[in-house]
């Protein structure tokens, strides 16, 4: 939640009497609901936390439209043509349902998708705006742009069709008749030539490649949407837990699986414009991405009751709207101050069905306290509801070991009742009733409990005061809820994708991992952790896929990486932050940093240097002196701290320059800091990499692609070092330094950098990925340069 939120929460706690506290801390699930029920009746917060949602707000709201509009065509006359997608993508998101200023927005944007040279996205964003009641008198200039479309991809009988029509009208205004002209002439060429293929432009509507290899897959006869190379195991220490049943080798997939349930993250706001504005002009995750499915947005079709959910197709706007978002769409603005973990518990809920939700709360008041024991929770198995006897799978799955309910198998996670703090569970307590307060003084409660049809279901209008007492059926639902987001703490998946940095139109696109969503995948969650696993994850959409990493023997265990990985921080780091999840990392990685007087190779590769001698400098108190006995200098940790945070802020500001299309002053900011870093940092710190990464970065926005290529093997040689050559950082860099050779048509060296990269990505990521593909369209197009060029590079 929202820290004033959290604050509130935390002094409420604070001021109750320490007798009621007491029986809050020890309380089931059942009494927590409850108990949090009579201290939620306080006007004050309920207040409280209508104010936090002014914050917030999700409505629409039609001058908000109106100013994105007139960004986005001021964008559009700049030629910032992706600036101004995104402009009147939230227009639209603004704009009342029936208005026929919307279908103005679609008709905006189509132009600027024509420009990006997106045919097939504009032609329907062309048909929105007709279907939404376009003006007539402005109607000759979309039909115009939707003939330009249609050539440009090859269907040439539709677009003369169309420019026949358009012939046929005598209003045409000069302009238009010399565009029109000029179309005429250019479909007559294309079919006296017969051509057939697609006008360039600077984007295609789908990345075909050379399809890779098929990936071998036996789906697994007990536990759904795991490798036939994989069982289930369990012991008191570990708990349930997969190990290998075979030889594995690296790259093979272990598990597919689609998430249960998951919801979009907010994210950082990107900046679309320059200035400050009375409209936030950012993008976030909540513009980039579909709500429903993640795939990433050109066009959205936007929400007709809130400005906040968009989605990539009507049809994933009209499942969303039946299978949860009815419910969650006036409620919006509370949903982002509760936070994504009470809202992936609300969805989850929703998913699952309310009969499905009292029938398993029902069970879990009968065995409750077997569910606090993990020895005791893989015995009842065979009594929860649908589980046949004898079940030994997953939870959830019948005798047969079949999964026959996701969201049994979601119930069935551990919520860790007993080990999350009084404070931490008061808190998620006071959430989900303040939430299930609201679903009831909405009018919603009805459609939770799945009482009416999705026919009868419409928007419902936010009513502000909540009654004092939760229904029966809604305290169910809340019990359900809190332990979902009791849950999530352990078991939360987040979906990450690597997402490009700045607009994306260069010769060499950079990119960094960020947090797209957060998830429930109940057979993901079987895989315990390991500072140094043997597994890697990736995404597609709502979908993981789990690849081993490196080989893994018969009967070993399949382990996965919670975040603090061995390579990227040191031991004592890594158990704080694992502490979250009430265990102790006893991985070989942790075992082996935890031996006396051995030194993490973290701390020593991001070590301080010695100013004077350049020699590594030691100690763990505040003074650090240096290894270099003749030279015996020290210096104040916090000095050289305070050094490092200015250096980071100086290459903050030269990357800020070089978006400012100032390369040469952002080349000279670099190449400072680095000299600057020389004297304090090892030359194998992390830091170091990262410059050499930036400079590349900047020599290739100037084409000196030599120069880009030899800063970038520097950062190649320091990413290797710290993550290794197999590892998926490394990866990376070789891709982007497959693109700078590619560009600079260093044919073989670009060859060998390729087939490298394909050999280290292809293991994290599969052959169908986007980057595998790329790098394949790579080596043909070079495959086909000719031989006599071939021998000269």
């Amino acid at each position: 939640p929202v820290a004033e939120w959290q604050g509130r929460t935390a002094r409420l706690w604070a001021a109750l009497d320490p007798a009621l506290r007491e029986r809050l801390a020890a309380a089931s699930l059942h009494d927590a609901v409850r108990l949090g029920c009579d201290l939620l009746r306080e006007e004050e917060e309920e207040a409280a936390l209508v104010q936090l949602c002014h914050q917030a707000p999700t409505d629409k709201k039609p001058e908000a439209a109106s100013w994105y509009r007139e960004q986005g065509n001021r964008e559009f006359k700049r030629g910032q043509y992706q600036a101004a997608l995104r402009l009147y993508s939230k227009a639209a998101s603004h704009e009342l349902p029936g208005s026929p200023e919307v279908s103005v927005c679609f008709a905006n944007r189509s132009a600027a998708l024509l420009h990006l040279g997106h045919f097939e996205i504009c032609l329907e964003d062309i048909a929105r705006a007709e279907s939404h009641g376009y003006p007539d008198r402005l109607l000759p200039k979309v039909l115009l742009r939707k003939a330009e479309c249609l050539l440009c991809l090859g269907r040439l009988q539709d677009a003369q069709d169309i420019l026949r029509v358009l012939e046929s009208k005598t209003a045409l205004d000069g302009v238009m008749t010399t565009h029109l002209t000029r179309l005429k002439k250019l479909s007559e060429l294309k079919v006296k030539l017969g051509e057939k293929e697609r006008c360039p432009g600077p984007a295609r509507e789908a990345r075909g490649g050379i399809p890779g290899e098929p990936e071998i897959w036996e789906e697994n006869s007990s536990i759904a949407g795991a490798s036939s190379s994989l069982s289930l195991s369990f012991d008191a220490q570990r708990g349930r837990h997969l190990v290998a049943s075979q030889d594995i080798v690296p790259g093979q997939s272990l598990v597919r699986e689609e998430a249960f349930v998951s919801v979009l993250c907010p994210g950082e706001s990107l900046r679309l414009q320059d200035g400050d504005t009375a409209w936030d002009t950012g993008a976030t995750n909540a513009d980039l991405y579909c709500h429903r499915c993640l795939r990433q947005l050109l066009a959205s079709v936007p929400c007709w009751g809130c400005s906040y959910a968009k989605y990539c197709s009507q049809d994933c706007a009209d499942m969303a709207w039946q299978q949860y978002h009815s419910t969650e769409c006036s409620l919006g603005a509370l949903l982002l101050t509760l936070g994504v973990f009470c809202h992936v518990a609300l969805r989850t809920v929703l998913l699952a069905g309310f009969a499905e939700v009292s029938r398993l709360v029902a069970w879990s008041h009968r065995g409750d306290k077997n569910l606090q024991n993990p020895e005791a929770r893989c015995k009842p198995l065979s009594e929860a509801p649908g589980a046949g006897a004898g079940s030994r799978g997953v939870p959830g799955c019948g005798s047969n070991g079949q999964n026959q309910s996701s969201y049994q198998a979601v119930f069935h996670l551990l919520p860790h009742t007993e080990q999350h703090s009084p404070e931490h569970k008061f808190l998620c307590t006071l959430s989900v009733v303040a939430l299930c307060k609201q679903l009831q003084a909405a009018g919603l409660e009805a459609a939770v409990l799945n009482q009416e049809s999705p026919q009868q279901w419409s928007k419902p209008k936010t009513c502000e005061k909540t009654s004092d007492e939760l229904s029966p059926e809604l305290k169910t639902v809340a019990e359900a809820m809190l332990r979902h987001v009791l849950q999530l703490q352990c078991n939360a998946q987040a979906i990450t994708v690597m997402q490009e940095l700045g607009p994306g139109d260069g010769a060499v696109v950079d990119k960094k991992p960020v947090r797209l969503a957060t998830a429930f995948f109940p057979v993901l969650s079987l895989l315990n952790h390991s500072c140094c696993p043997n597994t890697s994850v990736s995404f597609s959409g709502t979908a993981a896929t789990v690849r081993a990493s490196q080989p893994i023997s018969s009967g070993q265990e399949v382990l996965h990486c919670y975040g603090p990985h061995w390579c990227r921080m040191r031991v004592a780091e890594r158990q704080q932050l694992l502490s979250q999840y009430f265990f102790e990392c006893r991985c070989p990685a942790c075992l082996k940093e935890l031996e006396p007087g051995l030194k993490s190779v973290v701390s020593i590769r991001n070590s301080f240097c010695c100013p004077k001698c350049q020699a590594q400098m030691q100690g763990e108190e505040d003074t650090l002196c240096c290894s270099n006995e003749a030279c015996a200098t020290s210096a104040s940790r916090d000095h050289l701290s305070g050094r490092l945070q200015d250096l980071q802020q100086q290459i903050k500001k030269a990357l800020d320059l070089l978006r400012g299309g100032k390369a040469d002053q952002s080349i000279k900011m670099l190449l400072k800091c680095q000299m600057d870093a020389g004297t304090f940092l090892s030359p194998e710190h992390l830091l170091m990499g990262e410059m050499e990464d930036h400079l590349a970065q900047v020599y290739a926005t100037l084409g000196k692609w030599q120069e880009a290529a030899r800063h970038l093997k520097k950062s190649i040689e320091i990413v290797e070092m710290h993550h290794g050559p197999s590892s998926v950082e490394t990866g990376h860099e070789l891709f982007k330094l497959a693109q700078i050779l590619f560009n600079g048509f260093a044919v073989s060296e670009a060859l060998s950098t390729i087939q490298r990269a394909e050999g280290i990505l292809s293991v994290h990521f599969g052959p169908q990925s986007a980057q595998i593909q790329e790098l394949q369209e790579m080596k043909a197009c070079l495959s086909e340069l000719p031989r006599n060029f071939l021998q000269r590079t």
